[in-house]
């Protein structure tokens, strides 16, 4: 497993050792030193179609720490920093999942996640931190102008309702650094 930085230095890419021959391929997906401050509790497998943009999402009372990979397609991933006292608060930093690159890509505690499916269709999976928890769902506008997320996207993306109606971040109840508490 190679770990690659990102421009927000809690926020990394994970390269794992992929064997292949004619047969096909094996990776290791998960160990728990590779993230050995971190306990993972919930699994979560999504498909979308084409154009199909999830989030900003994150949680405020259970912050989830998100370990995610694409296991068919493609996808852009994005992770937001929404710490209030953080040097990169408000920062954005993301990079492309997909079938062939086999990355991870490790969102913690604190930052808001979303994706964007650049292919047909894309399934996406991921290990959480924390459960989720229903009454505890956040969302940013995957637009503000203020956080400024290049996403390469052509055309309006396919939204939830949730996600359409999300607040900005300067209007969006945030984490402090350390101990999560929110900002209203």
């Amino acid at each position: 497993m190679k770990t690659i930085k990102t421009n927000i230095p809690e926020v990394i890419r994970l390269k794992p050792d992929v064997f292949q021959d004619e047969r096909g391929f094996f990776m290791e997906t998960f160990r728990t030193n590779w993230l050995p401050d971190f306990n993972f509790v919930q699994d979560n497998h999504s498909k979308s179609i084409k154009n199909t943009l999830r989030g900003l999402h994150y949680q405020l009372k259970n912050p989830q720490g998100k370990l995610v990979r694409v296991t068919q397609g493609e996808v852009f991933d994005v992770a937001v920093d929404l710490r209030l006292d953080s040097e990169t608060y408000g920062r954005w930093t993301g990079c492309i999942l997909n079938e062939t690159n086999k990355e991870l890509f490790w969102v913690p505690p604190g930052f808001a996640h979303g994706f964007l499916v650049l292919s047909e269709m894309a399934e996406f999976q991921y290990k959480c931190t924390d459960f989720y928890s229903p009454g505890d769902e956040f969302s940013i506008a995957w637009n503000d102008p203020d956080i400024a997320i290049d996403w390469p996207c052509s055309s309006q993306p396919l939204l939830s309702k949730k996600d359409s109606d999300a607040p900005l971040l300067k209007d969006a109840a945030v984490y402090q650094k350390k101990s999560f508490e929110v900002r209203s």
